[in-house]
Formats: structure tokens, sequence, C-alpha cells
């Protein structure tokens, strides 16, 4: 077994381990099943990706996250360490084919979605898959008893029956200790080893702001703290409106949302990333598996449903321990609004009923079929052609997710694909015949093997780069070729996709476990409690609040958060006012000094007390602030 150190330093170029992560990487090295509870930012992949490196066999990674599968993908490939992904919108075909080369190689790490653990095709291949380990990330969609419950989840368990001894690590970074529970229970595990980092984050200041006037706040908060800043908004319509009025304000915003084309998501990311926008305004569809630890600002200009959430987006700022700000704007009509959407997130059975006649209808599928096909589905163009509320639509479907009929994802990517299907002697036929299509042909045959055998990738823009001619030009040569039935042509796909994952059925028909559903109403009642108890919370430190409700009770005021800062503002005595007074003259005399090195001087005065006095004496004139903000006494 090679060394885990050298391991790290080869191949991320790291001296040390972060907290815990050498702990839970042992863990594991031991053959103990591990839960690891690790911030957003707290390095989780590397928990498992060292371990596995370290031992022979191959390490099966269970993520939800297409996008992000696909990133670490490609990251431990720019490593030189062979790595896979099988996925939804993957054909037969190009699973098989995964799966072969993940058999046949040394590949070190394979990335799968959970639905297609269950699948005969991976179960056919499971037995010989070299398996060291088991990751299970986003762990917390295992249980219905959490914010982000993944009916697909529940089937990992049954890994454990094909591949008894093998540990498993399960990873999140936000989960209440009902949740923890359960994902021990769910996954089996036996002596589970438990490991929590902190929920402190001392460089973190959260603050709570009521205001009417949302807009104005953020450009000030903006204004003040510079760099990178993130501005979470509830709504697709309410991100572009944001954005537009901050380049207004001469702030560089872009705004990011699940209904862009991937194309101008990858864009308008890879801005935000390399600096060229400083503000993204986005939807929660942002920020999964992006580790930028340069960002200043997390501002909510909405309240979210849950904690869990609101610690996820709040935790992307000052990952590299800088002093950053988490920020919630929020209106006196918001906790009304809250306790007001259990009912609105868990719509009755009949209604429920009807979105699903809907949804059949839309999509034209036949009683008893459906069962395992993609189908492009816009929730939008839906809920307009059958007149349905876009909330109830929504959640309808969601419920239908968390009862195994459907799945749907607005952010699955199926590039192009393309299979020649003439004969070899029509072909040469044909290439005579059409001399303008002949060098596409040329190209497509020379640069994707097996192009002849299953459908392959392409990619329309290399083709254009390739060919010195526009990417429209290719595609209208594509469909030309597929009209005369001499390639396969099947454009990609970007659009939101709907999954069957039973046949349909007729709407009378369709029964969910109301028992359960009442349950998980419960538990968003009681998680909608806690957010709206963290808005009114006036006294105790927001950081405190929050990893306590996460069961980490040994946390201390960081004394930085809005309440910290508001309890440590005590008034001043006259005799502190006047001792303080005399301290600020005898330290800068006939000079001038910053700020800084005031307070610095001042050393056993409170800095809240100090910025009182100071503020007070710059108001009354007795001292002056030069442009270049040094401090000296007036005459």
């Amino acid at each position: 077994m090679r060394n885990i150190h050298t391991i790290l330093k080869e191949y991320w170029g790291y001296d040390n381990f972060r907290p815990f992560q050498e702990d839970i990487i042992n863990s594991i090295l031991r053959g103990d099943d591990t839960l690891a509870l690790l911030p957003t930012g707290g390095g989780k992949s590397i928990c498992f990706q060292v371990p596995a490196i370290a031992l022979e066999g191959l390490c099966l990674v269970v993520s939800p996250l297409i996008a992000l599968m696909k990133d670490q993908v490609e990251n431990l490939r720019r490593k030189g360490i062979t790595a896979f992904a099988i996925h939804a919108g993957m054909n037969r075909k190009e699973v098989i084919n995964a799966l072969k080369v993940a058999t046949d190689s040394n590949c070190k790490f394979l990335y799968v979605s959970p639905e297609r653990l269950e699948t005969s095709l991976f179960k056919e291949y499971l037995p010989a898959l070299d398996i060291n380990l088991i990751a299970v990330d986003e762990a917390h969609c295992i249980s219905q008893w959490g914010y982000d419950f993944r009916p697909s989840y529940l089937r990992i368990a049954a890994l454990r029956a094909e591949l008894p001894g093998i540990p498993i690590l399960a990873l999140t970074a936000s989960a209440t200790p009902i949740v923890q529970q359960d994902i021990c229970d769910k996954l089996e595990f036996v002596k589970p080893q438990v490991f929590r980092q902190s929920f402190e984050r001392p460089n973190l200041s959260y603050s709570l702001f009521e205001e009417e006037a949302k807009i104005n706040k953020l450009v000030d908060i903006l204004q003040k703290v510079p760099g990178t800043g993130i501005v979470y908004c509830k709504s697709r319509k309410r991100t572009k409106n944001v954005s537009d009025q901050l380049n207004m304000q001469g702030i560089t915003t872009d705004y990011y949302h699940a209904g862009l084309t991937q194309e101008e998501r990858t864009r308008k990311q890879d801005d935000w990333i390399k600096d060229r926008t400083r503000v993204i305004v986005c939807t929660n569809a942002f920020g999964m598996g992006i580790d930028k630890p340069d960002v200043r600002t997390v501002i909510h200009m909405d309240v979210p449903d849950c904690l869990e959430n609101y610690y996820q987006e709040a935790g992307r700022a000052g990952r590299d321990g800088k002093k950053a700000y988490a920020i919630l704007l929020h209106d006196k009509k918001e906790p009304e609004e809250l306790e007001a959407l259990p009912d609105i997130r868990f719509p009755a059975l009949h209604d429920i009923r009807v979105v699903y006649q809907g949804i059949v209808n839309y999509l034209q599928v036949p009683t008893g079929s459906g069962e395992g096909v993609y189908y492009d589905f816009d929730i939008t163009d839906f809920g307009s052609k059958f007149k349905l509320d876009a909330w109830l639509t929504t959640y309808a479907i969601k419920a239908l997710e968390q009862d195994g009929w459907l799945s749907f994802n607005e952010q699955v990517l199926i590039p192009s694909k393309v299979q020649f299907v003439t004969n070899k002697e029509w072909l040469y036929e044909f290439e005579k015949n059409s001399p303008v299509l002949e060098p596409l042909m040329t190209t497509l045959l020379r640069t994707y093997e097996g192009i002849f055998d299953v459908p392959v990738s392409i990619h329309e823009k290399t083709l254009a780069f390739l060919l010195r001619i526009e990417q429209d030009e290719v595609v209208k040569q594509l469909k030309i070729l597929d009209a005369n039935a001499i390639i396969d042509y099947m454009p990609q796909k970007d659009k939101p996709q709907l999954y069957f994952l039973r046949r349909r059925v007729k709407a009378e028909d369709l029964f969910i476990n109301m028992a359960d559903y009442e349950k998980r109403k419960q538990q968003f009642k009681e998680r909608i409690a806690a957010m709206i108890s963290y808005i009114r919370e006036t006294k105790q430190c927001r950081s405190q609040y929050i990893a306590s409700y996460f069961g980490d009770n040994n946390t201390k005021d960081c004394g930085i958060c809005d309440n910290c800062r508001n309890r440590n503002q005590q008034p001043l005595t006259t005799e502190e006012f006047k001792q303080i007074h005399q301290r600020i003259v005898t330290v800068i005399g006939a000079g001038s000094m910053s700020a800084e090195e005031l307070l610095y001087h001042l050393n056993g005065i409170k800095k809240e007390k100090a910025w009182q006095v100071i503020n007070f004496l710059q108001a009354e004139q007795k001292i002056s602030v030069s442009e270049k903000g040094l401090i000296k006494l007036s005459r």
C-alpha cells in the first residue's frame, strides 16, 4: 500500500492534510464504514481519492451531480489518474464502453449516478470491477427526513450484498443529527466511525437585515465590500432584474439559472471564476462543485426555506480564510410566507394526479410505456398549455420523484451523436455525387473512432474548426447527411429532461406512500420553523445557532456576526469616555496616524468602544481625517 502523504504531495502538491482528512482516510484504510461531515469547501474529495489511490483496485463514487462528476473526472485525468463517469444521458453502448474500459484498464475511479446502480447492465459488470471503496457524495440525499431526499440513493445499500467487506465512506456538508443517524442506518453501517468538522467559520461574518428596499441595501453592501460576490435569488426572472440594476450602478454583474443553455451557463460561470464578472446573481442552481476561494460576499435577496441550504450557500464565501460576509436580506412578509410553504410544497394527491395526467398528455406517453425513456420537458411551456400553476407543477413533480415515478433534471447535457448507417459502397458513391459534403464525411471518419459501429459523441464546434467553416454550416450539412440516410444525427440536448422510472399508468391508478409523505411534510415544517427562528433571533451568536442546529454544541461565540457585534456595543459611561478621549489625545499628540495604528496603540480598550469615541470626536470636529485616512487632532 502506498504512503498517503506521498500521494498527497505527488498529486495535489500539499505537504499536510486539512483537519480530519487524515483521520477519515485512516478509518477507510482500516476497512471501517465512515461518515464524514465536512463543510462546503472542506476538501471532501481528497478523503476518498487519496485512500483509493493508496489501495489496489477501483473506487466507486456515487454522486447525483453530473456537472460535478465531469469536473472531478477531468481533474483526475489532468493529474494522470484514470477515471470514468456513467450518468444520465448516456446511451447503452456508451455505458458498456465505459464499463469495459473501467474493467480492463488501470482505472482508479468510476463515478456513477445513483439511478444507474440497479440497472441490469451495471450489475452484469459489477463482479468484474475490482472495487476497494464505495464513496457516497451528498449522502444526506439518502434520508427522506433530510432536505434533499432522492429515492435512487436507497439503492446504494444493495451494493453491500454484492460487495461484502468493502467499506463505505458517506460524505456530506450539512446533516442534522436525525439525518446523520438515518444515513448510517440506510447504508447499513456496522460500528460507524463519524467525523464531524466544527461548523465554526471564524473568518465568516453572518448578518441579517430587515429591508423593504433590498436592492438599495445590496448596492450599499457591494460598494462598501470590494471583491467577488454571489447574490442568491429565488426566481429566475429576479436574477436578471437584480443583475441589470447592479450593472446600472457600475457593478460588473451577470445572472445565472438552470433555464439557460449549457453554453451560456459555462460562459457565465467561467467569466465569474476568472474575475471578468465581479458578481454573479443566481438561483441555487449555481455553486455546487465550484471552488472559488476568494469570494468576499454571499448575499441572499430572499430567505431560503431551510438552514441546510443557507449554510451551504453562505459557506461559499471566504474559503481562502480571509474575512468574508454572509448577509441575509428579508422583509416583514417573508416569515409568514415561509409558514404557508408546507401546504404549497406538499400538494394533495388529487393535484399530483392532475399534474401527472397533464405530463403524460403533454409528452404523448401511452399507458404501459415510457419506462427508461428521456423526454425534453419545458416546464414553463407545459404549465402554460395546461393552465397549471408553476409552483403546483414543480412540487407535484418533486413528489413524483420522491416516490420513484420519475426524475426531472434541469441540467442534463446529452452531447450530439453521429453514427454512419450506410454501407461503405453506397458511402463512396454518395461522396462522388456530393463533393461539397465530402470534407465533412472524411473528417468524421478520421476524427471519431468506431463511428460506423456505434453512435459517438461529436462536437460541432470542433468540426467547424477542422473544416474552416461556420458551425451553423456544419449543422446544416449533418442534417443533409441524416436526411439522405448516410448518418444518424442526434443533435445535442441541453433542455431539461424528464425521465420515467416506471411505465406510465392511468392517473387514477397512481399512488404514493402517504404516511411517508406526511412525515416528510412535518419534517419540512420543522426546518421552516428553524429558519424563521434564525431570522427572529437577536441575541444568540448566528454561527453558534447554525452549528447547534447541525448537532455541534461546542462552538464559541464568533464575535463578528450582527448579534455578537450588537451585544458587544455596550453604552459608554462618562468616565470611560473621558479616559478613552485622553488616551487618543496622548497617542496622536502633534502627529497623525491611520485608524489601524491608533487602535493598535489603544490596546486594552475594546475596538467597539474606541470607535464610538473616535466617531464622536470626528462629528464634533475635535479630530480630522485626511484624504489618505490619517487621523490628527484639530487645532
